[in-house]
């Protein structure tokens, strides 16, 4: 039995391939359909602009080569994000995309990043009475501190390691956590 392909991944597992060689503004939709084996109006009905296909990648890269690990607890959370920065400085075209496209404002209905729903479990863990305006806040700012857009610019902006990254990184999570547990306390 002949095996099924999923053509969008195939053009996203091409398209990382290319940015092997390539930035991901050098990659056009041509050189891309002839690495997938697709026609380039294949590209373009899946892809409709060069907008969706970054987004999309960017997904496809932080579900393939930077996937996060389970945590519930803040120190999990730290290790998760240790391990995530090294990853990156590993793999910094990687990286970079998707810090790209995470940066973008979103083309789809996609759901949140598996990072940012276990940041909220652990919020609500960690400050179960706190209301949702300041749990979304809390969240959100551990989520920027911990994407990959924000280890692009400590890595751009003042050329820090994966581990001077996440010695900011965790200042910040030093901060936003007891300023979440203490609005939980007051509320």
């Amino acid at each position: 039995m002949d095996e099924i392909v999923d053509t969008s991944s195939a053009i996203l597992a091409s398209a990382a391939l290319l940015l092997r060689h390539h930035t991901f503004d050098d990659v056009s939709y041509l050189e891309l359909a002839e690495a997938t084996g697709v026609s380039e109006r294949t590209i373009y009905r899946r892809f409709p602009t060069r907008s969706h296909l970054l987004e999309a990648l960017a997904r496809w890269i932080e579900a393939e080569h930077f996937p996060v690990p389970e945590f519930r607890t803040v120190p999990e959370f730290r290790d998760t994000v240790r391990a995530r920065f090294r990853a990156y400085d590993a793999e910094p075209a990687f990286a970079v995309v998707a810090a790209r496209g995470g940066a973008l404002s979103p083309t789809g209905d996609e759901s949140p990043a598996q990072i940012t729903e276990a940041i909220v479990a652990m919020i609500d863990a960690v400050a179960p009475g706190l209301n949702r305006r300041d749990a979304r806040r809390a969240a959100a700012s551990l989520r920027y501190f911990a994407s990959p857009t924000f280890w692009a610019r400590m890595r751009t902006g003042f050329d820090m390691s994966a581990d001077e990254t996440f010695g900011v990184f965790d200042l910040a999570v030093r901060r936003v956590l007891p300023a979440a547990a203490e609005a939980d306390r007051a509320a």
